[in-house]
């Protein structure tokens, strides 16, 4: 079994919905079939995908089915939690009763099958010094600080002896690995591996936080980083991933 990620996946399969992404740059022509080619030649129905974030341009979740859909096509079990641009999100156990093969995941966790790994997810916020960060964020952060612990206390329940992944759409901190209250919650809980994308085009690609750092290796997945490719961060056959 492996677990692969990737974050930003920007669909638009509703036909009401005219988001093409090719004018983002080099990274994003024909975004959605290069993915999948890559996604069906890696990825198999016994594997799990992370998707940190920005999966749908949908303002509503009626409009979000047909990209829903799409990612349901693929192989393997993809694990949703929520991005900045993701609108529709709403109704949890709603949508999580809509796919068998899909997990929209939010101030809980989910545990992986057969493996010693649990996975917990929180959109994140721009952190205070970011450039992004202004007064008006703190609420927001607090409030994605609560999610995050909410879903590590659930993997604790869960799974207390398990490895832990934590998805988060925003970077938790810059290169430089400057601690922040994100950062301090993961290495509190002991995470094993953050997943996260939002970073789009080379200079954003090097404002954030990559490489181990404090016993937690920070991954970035960003689909144009990523080059539409799924990552592979587990491989049970494999353990020096």
């Amino acid at each position: 079994m492996k677990i692969f990620a990737i974050a930003d996946l920007h669909l638009s399969f509703n036909e009401n919905i005219d988001k093409p992404m090719d004018k983002f740059g080099p990274g994003w022509e024909s975004h959605t079939e290069r993915l999948k080619k890559n996604w069906e030649r890696l990825v198999t129905d016994e594997d799990i995908v992370l998707v940190p974030g920005d999966i749908s341009w949908a303002l509503r979740l009626e409009e979000a089915i047909a990209d829903f859909d799409w990612i349901h096509s693929l192989p393997g079990t993809k694990i949703i939690s929520k991005g900045n641009h993701d609108l529709w999100w709403g109704r949890i156990q709603y949508i999580n009763t809509l796919y068998d093969d899909i997990v929209f995941l939010q101030n809980d966790c989910y545990v992986v099958p057969g493996e010693d790994i649990v996975v917990a997810a929180s959109r994140g916020w721009p952190y205070p010094g970011s450039d992004e960060y202004s007064d008006h964020d703190e609420k927001i952060y607090a409030r994605e600080i609560m999610r995050m612990k909410m879903g590590l206390d659930a993997a604790k329940a869960a799974a207390p002896d398990s490895r832990i992944i934590a998805c988060l759409h925003y970077p938790p901190s810059d290169p430089k690995a400057r601690p922040t209250e994100f950062t301090k919650l993961l290495e509190e809980y002991g995470v094993w591996k953050c997943v996260y994308g939002h970073l789009h085009g080379m200079p954003a690609f090097n404002t954030g936080i990559k490489g181990n750092h404090r016993g937690i290796e920070y991954i970035l997945t960003s689909l144009d980083y990523l080059g539409a490719t799924p990552k592979l961060i587990y491989d049970s056959e494999a353990e020096e991933i």
